[in-house]
């Protein structure tokens, strides 16, 4: 049970024939002694904690300066890194603009030089067309002569192709087939 102030005050005591119960009052002084001697105690205590605390919040106080002048270093150091990177960049971006003119001027050359490649290409492959066709047209004709000569020299009995009959050649399907 805690004591206060006012349960002291008005504890009453049970009368006997010579006054007061002793046993019953050394046991309540007894009692109010042990709550007076945990509360001197419990009070030093706290006023160890406190002067702890109060350590600890002067360390913090000392740490917190510190702090602020890292902080307010580190601001004017960042201030100077983010202009000279300002700085830096614009030179990079230059550079880069330089060196976007300059590629894409040799894609265009390249481009030209491609272009151009396609054409002389596609000239040569006419070319090669055209002689295609030309060899066999006339292996066609050779093929419609040779052709012909057989019907005549060949025997009666083996019929081949009438002499009258042209083979029927078509040299752009021949062509398409071999590209």
């Amino acid at each position: 049970m805690k004591f206060s102030a006012l349960s002291i005050k008005n504890q009453q005591f049970n009368r006997v024939l010579r006054g007061y119960d002793t046993d019953e009052v050394k046991h309540f002084l007894e009692r109010l002694a042990d709550e007076v001697e945990a509360l001197n105690t419990e009070n030093e205590n706290l006023k160890k904690e406190l002067d702890k605390v109060n350590s600890r919040i002067n360390d913090y106080r000392k740490i917190e300066k510190n702090l602020q002048d890292t902080l307010l270093k580190a601001h004017e150091s960042s201030s100077k890194s983010i202009e000279s990177a300002r700085k830096q960049s614009v030179l990079i971006l230059k550079e880069a603009e330089l060196k976007a003119v300059q590629i894409t001027e040799k894609a265009k050359k390249n481009a030209d030089d491609i272009r151009n490649a396609v054409l002389t290409l596609r000239e040569e492959k006419n070319v090669i067309i055209a002689r295609l066709k030309a060899l066999i047209n006339s292996q066609a004709g050779l093929l419609q002569i040779q052709t012909e000569d057989n019907t005549i020299t060949e025997p009666k009995e083996i019929k081949r192709v009438d002499s009258g009959t042209q083979l029927d050649i078509s040299v752009d399907e021949i062509v398409e087939k071999l590209l």
